[in-house]
């Protein structure tokens, strides 16, 4: 049960425009995921051989934090959350050394993970000029790229679905800040102007109780929308107005993965225990187990603390108990979602559920890390280092369901490839590279950094960045 990020990004200033563009085929990483949210690297050539003792061109200590590197120029972005205060940090690339770190107070922080989360979990968004960080516990804030601040948009406290804390993270399309603030009470999808932070636009998502992915920016016939899932629905919303403009059914409920754009298409690929397919055991089972006093109520009180964490996450009231009542209103929901992979079409308005669906796939599906497209392949990997591979036109697979040798475990790090190489990161701390195409996973290499990897690598240039627990790496030539 957790969480994670995501999307798009321009320089808009008329004379450097075309500079810009050029600058970031390869040497920006602007958001979650670099350009996009796609874990791709145009140009990029990354290094095979790295580790601990390898290839290491610096290594420094961070602050925890599962958020992961954004990067443009000379610069790369982290939030902590350190002392009480929720940070937005700025470090050279060249040799990782802190440039400057600017923090905000909260007035309460959110609930969050134990273990796995932080009030730092979102990724910042950067356009080269700015920097838009987003915490729970406070909202959005904006600093120039030298640490000064130019606007904050407070929010108020985010209560996450099943308390998990956020994992959304901000992105700027062109010159707006778009967040997908979906919660278990009171999510909206927001757009902000990116210079002044003025509010352009905010749509209410009734029908979204909670994700924690991130949006994503489609060009779809002409229209720039915004895509974003959540409790089965995947929709597109116009950039301009933020108005619903179509919607897919039927597809994963509880969401911690962010779309892919590739090739005109969009690919959505998610997996959560509580769906149709997976489902909740029956109230009578569940109540036999917990309801320890027999008042036919299960308080958290009643239930083992190393479980807590779990069934706190489907509380749907938030109430720290459950009733019959309760557990069928959440397995009628449930009946809604579907585990799946869905590629969709471009060009539809209104429900296009039964009309713009290319294909679609239902095994070895991710919890939480984000496929990526490559080469023509999408490719995605679920609990356990198990990793499959489709033909992103036809869903045919390429393989499926294949173990990465040697790096069981969760996964949490969404995948990011460049040269021909697929970077897969497990939470134990074991960094994979695979050999993209051919029928089964190919490992070129396989690195054990001992210590437990959320964050999402990020590829520039010739450069590998990956934050662990405690450190920000940097690997290459």
């Amino acid at each position: 049960m957790h969480h994670r990020f995501t999307t798009c990004v321009f320089l808009g200033i008329i004379g450097s425009a075309a500079l810009s563009a050029a600058a970031a085929v390869s040497s920006n990483w602007p958001q979650f995921r670099g350009d996009n949210a796609s874990g791709l690297a145009a140009g990029a050539k990354p290094p095979v051989k790295f580790g601990p003792t390898e290839g290491v061109v610096w290594s420094i200590d961070v602050p925890w934090s599962p958020s992961s590197p954004a990067i443009w120029g000379e610069r790369i972005f982290l939030t902590t959350f350190r002392n009480g205060e929720l940070e937005t940090r700025c470090h050279n690339r060249a040799d990782g050394k802190l440039r400057w770190a600017r923090g905000v107070k909260p007035g309460e922080v959110e609930d969050f993970h134990r273990s796995d989360g932080s009030p730092a979990a979102s990724t910042p968004a950067t356009d080269g000029q700015r920097v838009v960080s987003y915490f729970g516990s406070f909202g959005l804030i904006c600093y120039d790229i030298e640490g000064k601040e130019l606007w904050r948009y407070p929010l108020p406290l985010a209560l996450s679905a099943g308390q998990y804390g956020s994992g959304t993270s901000p992105i700027i399309v062109r010159e707006t800040v778009v967040l997908c603030r979906d919660l278990h009470r009171y999510s909206t999808l927001l757009a902000l102007d990116v210079k002044s932070g003025g509010k352009l636009w905010e749509t209410p998502r009734p029908d979204a109780s909670g994700s924690f992915g991130t949006p994503v920016h489609w060009r779809n016939n002409g229209v720039d929308e915004i895509v974003v899932a959540a409790n089965g629905r995947l929709k597109g919303f116009d950039l301009k107005a933020g108005k619903e403009r179509w919607l897919v059914e039927n597809v994963t409920g509880y969401v911690c993965t962010t779309p892919v754009i590739a090739d005109g298409m969009l690919y959505f690929a998610a997996w959560s225990n509580d769906v149709a397919d997976s489902p909740l055991p029956p109230w009578e089972e569940f109540s036999k187990k917990y309801d320890k006093n027999g008042d036919g109520i299960v308080a958290f009180s009643e239930i083992a603390e190393t479980s807590i964490d779990y069934w706190r996450g489907v509380d749907a009231n938030r109430d720290g108990k459950f009733s019959k009542e309760d557990w069928n209103l959440m397995k009628a929901e449930a009946t809604r979602s579907e585990n799946v992979v869905v590629a969709v079409k471009p060009g539809g308005t209104g429900n296009i559920t039964e009309t713009h669906v290319a294909w679609k796939f239902r095994k070895g599906l991710p919890y939480v890390p984000s496929p990526v497209h490559y080469e023509g392949r999408l490719y995605f990997v679920k609990d356990g280092g198990i990793l499959t591979s489709l033909d992103a036109k036809t869903g045919e697979p390429a393989y499926v369901q294949e173990r990465i040798a040697g790096a069981p475990g969760g996964y949490y790090a969404s995948l990011v490839a460049a040269d021909g190489r697929i970077y897969v990161a497990s939470l134990p701390g074991k960094l994979t590279v695979i050999k993209s195409g051919g029928d089964k996973p190919e490992i070129l290499r396989q690195v054990d950094f001992g210590e437990r990897i959320l964050a999402t690598p990020a590829l520039v240039d010739e450069r590998l960045y990956v934050r662990t627990a405690t450190k920000l790496w940097a690997f290459g030539k």
